[in-house]
């Protein structure tokens, strides 16, 4: 299976062709959430901290120095060529795959009854977050590699066999969440590079009868099916401890009102009440503090992110750039979604983490250079439309 397309010259990783001027619409926005993440992860870590006798700061600084490396990584991926990329391309997918492995050996760490971590020393690593990228990337080279405007039979099958490998080996662990990411970002890469309805259609066919031949089968751990049966029926008795954290959250977000109750002022944070609150949860830190106001700022941000990234993906100059750009547009609307939409029990938990903002240094790095490589999409635009 080919994931890369020919090339007749060499490839400079930093090559370009006129000086590179940075989306700072993109940039800011970037930025902006980063910023409010570090305030959200401190006002939600804090109180226990301080209760505990510890430095409050801590959990803070720890994001801090996550968010300076981010920001790093942003840059550099910003200033990688897309040619040089697609080249590193099989790389990235079967380095990926061994590290996917790797979780689900001994070097895995276990943690809440999932194996989802590999120590690097001090530092855990969860190499799902980096699969993301690496199937994005790995779908980009195939659908870009002589589909314009048509996507065959046997694109689709290639297509399958890139995500269904890696979602495999995290279903294992186990991660629905980001299968669920795996499908969302193949569906829209394959719409963008022309698949048609029937095709289409094919797909949510068979995705489906493959979740219910999963339901049916009893390969769900028992809190996932508990977390679904729950949020299908929140009449059973089960449903108030299955939905815990979401009536905790649903309380800290309404509680904020209009202007909300103001930073370090947010009741159900200062008690602890919402479970994970720094990491899946940290919307409701923004909710209940902030309010309606802080709220909407978040999601606009977070929509102006997605809007520049599908200008570069439209302005692309070469469909390998266009899709990479499509898939990390794809990957963050789902993150940002779901993460939001649990929040509010608009879907069921699963662990999702909200880009920017969420408290864990492998995601905030991942999305981080998810962000730049679509960032070096647009920064190498043609300029020429058309073109």
């Amino acid at each position: 299976m080919a994931l890369t397309a020919e090339r007749t010259e060499p490839i400079s990783i930093l090559q370009r062709e006129r000086p590179l001027r940075p989306d700072l619409m993109l940039v800011l926005s970037f930025l902006a959430l980063s910023a409010i993440g570090i305030v959200m992860v401190y006002t939600a870590t804090a109180p226990a901290l301080e209760l505990a006798g510890a430095d409050t700061a801590t959990t803070m600084r720890r994001h801090a120095i996550f968010v300076m490396i981010g920001v790093a990584v942003f840059i550099v991926a910003s200033l990688i060529d897309q040619r040089a990329l697609l080249s590193l391309t099989p790389i990235a997918y079967l380095g990926s795959l061994v590290a996917l492995f790797l979780v689900l050996t001994p070097l895995g760490t276990e943690f809440n009854g999932a194996r989802r971590w590999v120590d690097i020393g001090p530092l855990p690593f969860q190499p799902s977050e980096f699969a993301k990228i690496a199937v994005v990337l790995a779908l980009a080279a195939l659908l870009g590699n002589g589909t314009a405007g048509k996507v065959r039979w046997d694109h689709i099958a290639r297509a399958i066999v890139l995500v269904g490998l890696p979602a495999v080996l995290i279903f294992r662990q186990p991660d629905l969440g980001t299968m669920l990411v795996f499908g969302f970002v193949a569906v829209a890469m394959l719409f963008a590079s022309g698949t048609t309805w029937r095709q289409l259609a094919f797909l949510v066919i068979a995705a489906t009868v493959g979740a219910v031949g999963i339901f049916r089968a009893g390969a769900l751990r028992t809190f996932q099916i508990q977390r679904l049966t729950a949020f299908l029926d929140p009449s059973e008795d089960l449903a108030a401890s299955a939905l815990y954290n979401q009536i905790q959250s649903e309380i800290a977000i309404g509680s904020g009102g209009f202007f909300g109750k103001g930073l370090g002022q947010g009741t159900q944070t200062n008690l602890s009440f919402v479970p994970e609150q720094e990491s899946d949860f940290i919307f409701t830190a923004v909710g209940e503090q902030l309010g309606f106001i802080g709220g909407t700022i978040v999601i606009a941000l977070f929509g102006v992110l997605v809007w520049r990234v599908l200008v570069a993906a439209v302005n692309g100059r070469d469909r390998f750039g266009q899709l990479v750009a499509v898939g990390v547009a794809g990957m963050l609307m789902f993150h940002v979604f779901v993460n939001i939409g649990m929040t509010m029990r608009l879907v069921p938990v699963t662990g999702l983490p909200l880009p920017f903002m969420s408290a864990g240094g492998t995601a905030f790095i991942a999305f981080s250079l998810a962000l730049g490589m679509a960032h070096s999409v647009w920064m190498r635009r043609s300029p020429v439309p058309g073109e």
